[in-house]
């Protein structure tokens, strides 16, 4: 008997340190926005963001850590999910471009996390054409989602909800939250903003919000692309290639409400009578004095930049207001100092430089993304790291820090060696890889891949072309002058090269042969009717049974 009541007594105290150690995993909430510039996060002192600055994203960052040298793989929305959730590259988890469909069958860190007694849920854009597998919750918009009034769908429904999408997405996450006070388990929360993607359109609080800013214009927003082959051909340009309805929000003509030419007119069409008539007000004065002002060609493309940059601010002000919710909702019940809280995007985007707008290329502001991460538990506060990471090292982290192992086939590395100790480790990357997919396509941005280092980058352009551009960051930070064939930097080019093609083995690329000329939109449309035939024969066979 006495036996008996020894091993209760060490059944209790084992059942008592593992409920123990469940609360003391941290919680993780996972904030990611939707083509959010660098630039505009007042953190990483750009110009733009001194004039339209986040606070809250800030206090992220003081009370955490900033990475300064952030990039994603493959810089376009599908694909940096894709690789966001499965921790491997395009090639390897299937999601090249987004004319794929994610297959959400293989392993991702929220189905390790839930394996491992983690509550998990994704809130917002979702974006990746298959349902969200692996979730306990999920609530999330259809495909690109609408600023106002958007369709949520569930599991088994699909509603309208009256309201600004930014600050529905976070009602929701707020209002799951909620219901997790109750367990014993921890949780991971993904909270993924619509905004700031096209077509910009801010509440209607911060219409004109930014109406009296003056923007500074970057250098090369009249870039004349001189050397850069991929770059001149692109349909990404703000004053050329921007819809002035859709994007916009001109009129056409002073006196009238009515947009200019709108291929998309169905977004203001989700408007409530009120919402339209509260819109119009905000935007008829200005509206009226740039068509009372018979702007010049140059004159126009100006004004053009000036409005793009007032709308996206305006909706970046927002995603700032709800990033500070999240944040006072962990302080006032006692849950800031064991959640890991980050806030990033799914790749970084133009904000005038080169004249565009959009994200593609392996330049500078959309190769880079924004990323900040705090954890008072763990992370000491104000930090910046200059460590190469990538999107491919976000589920390593959270894995490593809920004290999961990292499965094998994840790509990317644990950033928690360099936010708790401080330091980058001596063997850490030196060095990243970028692949982007999608040609034949929307703006017409070349396929291309290459490797940046701390002072070079080099691009191939291919599929439908050969061209190789190289850059020195150092001397040259805008990528203005492609250095391909000055002789001066012959050395330097081959060790990128011999270092691409090491990081190409590395991420377990197949041969170039191979795939260099693969119609992949041809491939994704061959699949999905392939799945049509399958799902056909499927439900024929229950017919018969």
């Amino acid at each position: 008997m006495r036996n008996l009541y020894l091993i209760i007594l060490l059944l209790y105290i084992s059942a008592a340190a593992f409920a123990q150690e469940k609360k003391q995993r941290p919680n993780i909430i996972y904030i990611m926005s939707d083509d959010h510039a660098l630039q505009a996060i007042s953190a990483y002192g750009h110009e733009i963001s001194q004039l339209a600055p986040t606070p809250n994203i800030d206090r992220i960052a003081t009370e955490g850590v900033q990475f300064n040298q952030s990039f994603v793989t493959n810089s376009l929305c599908g694909p940096s999910r894709a690789t966001m959730l499965t921790g491997k590259y395009s090639h390897k988890n299937g999601f090249r471009h987004n004319a794929d469909t994610f297959d959400g069958s293989q392993n991702t860190w929220i189905k390790e996390l839930g394996n491992a007694g983690y509550t998990t849920a994704v809130i917002g854009k979702w974006h990746l054409k298959s349902k969200p597998e692996g979730f306990d919750h999920w609530n999330i918009l259809n495909d690109q989602g609408e600023y106002y009034n958007p369709d949520f769908i569930t599991e088994g429904d699909t509603t309208l909800v009256e309201g600004y999408t930014t600050d529905l997405i976070t009602d929701y996450s707020i209002e799951w939250l909620e219901e997790q006070k109750q367990k014993d388990e921890p949780f991971a929360l993904l909270i993924h903003h619509k905004a700031p993607h096209r077509n910009w359109m801010p509440p209607l609080r911060y219409a004109n919000e930014f109406d009296n800013v003056e923007f500074p214009v970057p250098d090369n927003y009249f870039d004349d692309y001189e050397g850069r082959v991929a770059a001149a051909a692109q349909e990404m340009n703000v004053y050329r290639d921007m819809q002035e309805g859709h994007d916009l929000k001109m009129s056409v003509a002073e006196g009238s409400d009515e947009w200019r030419k709108d291929i998309w007119p169905h977004l203001f069409a989700r408007l409530t009578p009120e919402q339209k008539e509260a819109w119009h007000t905000a935007y008829r004065e200005k509206n009226d004095k740039m068509n009372y002002a018979n702007f010049d060609e140059k004159e126009m493309a100006l004004w053009k930049f000036q409005r793009y940059l007032q709308d996206y601010c305006g909706t970046v002000k927002a995603v700032d207001d709800n990033v500070g919710r999240v944040l006072d909702y962990l302080d006032e019940n006692g849950l800031a100092e064991n959640t890991i809280i980050v806030y990033t995007s799914d790749q970084g985007f133009y904000l005038g430089e080169h004249g565009w707008f959009d994200k593609r290329f392996m330049y500078e502001e959309s190769f880079k993304t924004p990323l900040v991460m705090r954890y008072p538990k763990e992370i000491k506060s104000g930090q910046t790291t200059e460590a190469f990471v990538q999107n491919i090292d976000y589920g390593p982290t959270f894995l490593d820090f809920a004290g999961v192992e990292v499965p094998e086939e994840m790509q990317g590395e644990s950033l928690k060696p360099i936010v708790k100790e401080g330091n980058i480790p001596a063997d850490w990357r030196s060095s990243v890889y970028y692949h982007y997919y999608e040609y034949p396509g929307f703006h017409k941005v070349k396929r291309q891949y290459g490797v940046r280092t701390k002072d070079y980058k080099l691009i191939h352009f291919y599929f439908d072309n050969d061209n190789y551009e190289f850059y020195d960051l150092n001397n040259d930070p805008q990528e203005m002058k492609n250095e391909i064939d000055n002789p001066a930097y012959a050395s330097q080019i081959e060790e990128l090269k011999t270092e691409l093609a090491r990081l190409m083995k590395e991420a377990d690329e197949p041969d170039f042969e191979e795939w260099k000329d693969t119609d992949y939109r041809k491939e994704a449309r061959m699949k999905k009717r392939k799945e049509m035939m399958r799902q056909k024969r499927l439900q024929e066979k229950n017919n018969t049974k």
